[in-house]
């Protein structure tokens, strides 16, 4: 396997073996095991840094290309009673991205239903039809030389939903070599999981974690 980077760990549960961690994975780095058993993921790396974790221990995911926020569980009640959180939307999620050009609007909400565009894997399309629902908000942050840095909450979870929404209304993630421009040369993809909000399964305190994007 290759050497897994440099990961920031954000917090954990306080017990002498904690529950939970939450890192700030770095860009390029799989949240979970990928078809190339040689490439690192925070999964293998939690089972790593923590000898007592097990379990699924994946409570959600990143892209890889995607950096920023991550929680992960360090025991199966862990794991349930945090992916329950995930299921009934009790779980806040706050991005921080540069897109190219302009959005229409200094905010909204994109409210497109989603699906996988079966011909082309990974890409995901719109479909009103057949598709999921997917709802964004989004709220304009600053503006630039031809990109604009935004902030965005996504109220569902589906595949690559805020990389199709902000190239739906014309403002491609920058550095996004599947819905951006052709020839983008953005070193990475500017899209970072910068806050994440959930429920201590041990205390019942409501956590917040923040991580300020690198671009």
């Amino acid at each position: 396997m290759h050497p897994i980077p440099p990961i920031t760990v954000v917090a954990q549960g306080q017990r002498a073996r904690p529950r939970w961690v939450v890192i700030d994975k770095p860009p390029g780095l799989l949240s979970v095991p990928g078809k190339d058993p040689e490439l690192p993921n925070a999964q293998a790396w939690c089972r790593g840094a923590f000898a007592h974790a097990q379990g699924p221990i994946t409570v959600h995911r990143l892209d890889m290309h995607t950096s920023g926020l991550l929680l992960l569980a360090l025991d199966a009640e862990a794991h349930r009673a945090l992916s329950a959180q995930f299921a009934r939307r009790e779980v806040e999620k706050t991005y921080t991205a540069l897109v190219h050009g302009t959005p229409p609007h200094a905010e909204g909400t994109i409210d497109l239903p989603m699906r996988a565009d079966i011909t082309r894997r990974p890409l995901q399309i719109i479909d009103p039809a057949l598709g999921k629902p997917a709802q964004t908000t989004y709220r304009v942050l600053a503006h630039n030389a031809g990109t604009t840095r935004v902030e965005m909450v996504p109220h569902t979870g589906r595949s690559h939903q805020l990389r199709l929404h902000m190239a739906t209304i014309a403002c491609p993630i920058v550095g996004d070599a599947l819905y951006g421009p052709p020839g983008d040369p953005s070193p990475r993809l500017m899209l970072h999981a910068r806050s994440l909000m959930f429920t201590d399964p041990d205390t019942g305190a409501r956590i917040t974690c923040t991580a300020e994007p690198a671009f």
